[in-house]
């Protein structure tokens, strides 16, 4: 085989498809100007607006379900991907600061999950095979499984005791009118204000003040 003809073979394994168009990806993008303040003023205001718009459709009583499974007894293992993984880990710890025993899977310390814990995941998609596999995997163990997702119809959400759904673009939706933002990005920043009103909300019906769930701060660092 020639020299050309591997090179030709090289650069055909390097392009990737998207939308039906073939895209060579790059090993670094150029930036070719500044941002100005009149760019991140409109941009924060991208984010904020459809941040604000996704929230509002989100079904109330979906998440209200899911603190109900949460306020249950049994451990919480949480388990994510990426950014979602990230979103998940945060909401981990607001709820090991509530009192709760929460395991994130994949640590080494983690134990085995089985029957009466709940299994916390997030999948854009709903067909991260990482999370599925954990999803199959807590429900095997007769473990509850609660999920959010975009898409209802996923293998993910069909695992699910308590689902809820982010009408946000799935990663991979590139030329999606729901968001402008890039891959993700809107689904992990919606996750991240639902977690926070759900722990919000488990708090409010506590009586336990802000002083005692400071204690339970990490004081190891």
């Amino acid at each position: 085989m020639d020299i050309n003809r591997k090179a030709s073979i090289g650069r055909k394994r390097l392009m990737t498809e998207s939308k039906g168009q073939i895209v060579t990806p790059t090993a670094n993008a150029t930036l070719t100007g500044y941002s100005t303040a009149g760019d991140i003023v409109r941009n924060l205001s991208l984010v904020r607006d459809e941040i604000a718009d996704t929230a509002a459709k989100i079904d109330e009583q979906q998440v209200a379900d899911l603190a109900r499974h949460l306020s249950q007894p049994g451990r919480v293992f949480v388990a994510g991907a990426g950014r979602s993984g990230l979103v998940l880990r945060m909401a981990a710890m607001r709820l090991m600061h509530l009192g709760l025993n929460v395991h994130i899977a994949g640590d080494t310390t983690t134990p085995a999950i089985s029957s009466g814990d709940l299994l916390l995941v997030a999948s854009g998609s709903g067909t991260t095979s990482g999370v599925v596999k954990s999803a199959e995997t807590a429900a095997k163990a007769g473990a509850r499984i609660a999920a959010f997702t975009t898409n209802p119809s996923s293998p993910l959400a069909g695992l699910a005791d308590a689902l809820v759904i982010i009408p946000a673009a799935q990663k991979t939706d590139h030329g999606s009118s729901v968001s402008r933002q890039y891959s993700g990005s809107l689904f992990e920043q919606v996750l991240f204000l639902t977690t926070e009103a759900l722990f919000q909300s488990l708090w409010d019906n506590t009586d336990v003040p802000a002083e005692e769930l400071w204690l339970r701060h990490a004081n190891l660092e």
